[in-house]
């Protein structure tokens, strides 16, 4: 089979053999927002041409090429969701000479208050790793947009969506804090310094001013204003979790990301376990394996 994880802005494709190993993987800076007029079959066979003349079926992808701006709308399954239900609303695509493939849908969310929240993506990469979870547990998400996701029973029970990467990135480009920030490795003590500072009274807005009052006054070297920022930001969402995710957190991300959130985990005492980061190729096997064989 080939299995594609295609997002906002790089494209990801494995090619699994029937006993789910991958042999072969390749990557490209091809995101959805870089296909112009909706050319996404060519964009596809522009990667993977070879693998689908060898008679490589069936490909199964994931992300947000199944979204609105992307190939085929795949519409959004309402949490709780079991993989089933997930399988059970694949959406098809066809081009060429009898070629098919199927998108994964997202999920979607309410919070306590009745908002909506949603994914793509995310929840290919869950259902790579459910067979190693508890019967009840939180995942943690990183990225730019940080997810939290409590599964309850084998099922997807509910999540919820932090824009820390985003704000991180953000601030650091287009605001007054980021004039004093340049470019630099993670300094630990900057950034444990913000993860304390999320926990002191005020509030995050207030909290972010500081990063600025703190570097006029030499209390803060420009090199450790970026980590000293993450900090807070980081700190900030990691409070913010629900009481039920206290015990323990399965983080589940890029390697980098995961050592930054297990950093202030640890010095906010809450226990983590790393996933797979290649979780979403897992996903896509399994999804693959509930499709009538042709």
């Amino acid at each position: 089979m080939i299995a594609v994880d295609w997002g906002t802005s790089s494209f990801r494709a494995y090619r699994v053999a029937a006993d789910g190993a991958v042999l072969e993987r390749r990557s490209a800076p091809l995101g959805i927002m870089q296909i112009e007029g909706g050319r996404f079959a060519q964009a596809l066979d522009s990667q993977v041409q070879d693998w689908l003349a060898a008679g490589e079926a069936p490909v199964v992808m994931c992300g947000m090429i199944g979204s609105r701006q992307g190939w085929k709308e795949a519409p959004y399954v309402a949490c709780p969701a079991a993989p089933e239900d997930i399988a059970q609303h694949l959406v098809e695509v066809t081009w060429g000479a009898r070629r098919r493939a199927w998108l994964a849908p997202g999920l979607s969310s309410r919070d306590e208050g009745g908002v909506p929240d949603v994914m793509r993506g995310e929840e290919t990469q869950l259902l790579g790793v459910l067979d190693e979870l508890p019967p009840a547990a939180w995942i943690c998400l990183p990225g730019t947009h940080s997810k939290w996701v409590e599964i309850r029973g084998g099922k997807i029970a509910r999540f919820r969506t932090h824009m820390t990467g985003e704000v991180f990135a953000v601030m650091k480009a287009h605001s007054i804090l980021g004039r004093m920030m340049p470019d630099a490795a993670l300094d630990a003590h900057w950034f444990g310094a913000g993860v304390q500072r999320a926990r002191a009274a005020g509030g995050m807005l207030h909290h972010l001013f500081g990063v600025r009052a703190r570097g006029l006054f030499g209390e803060l070297p420009e090199a450790g204003a970026s980590s000293y920022l993450s900090g807070i930001l980081i700190g900030h969402e990691l409070l913010s979790i629900p009481d039920s995710a206290q015990a323990g957190v399965y983080l589940l991300g890029s390697p980098e990301l995961e050592r930054l959130y297990r950093r202030a985990l640890e010095q906010l005492g809450r226990p983590s376990v790393s996933l797979d980061p290649d979780a979403a190729v897992r996903g896509l096997i399994r999804l693959a394996r509930g499709l009538p064989r042709e």
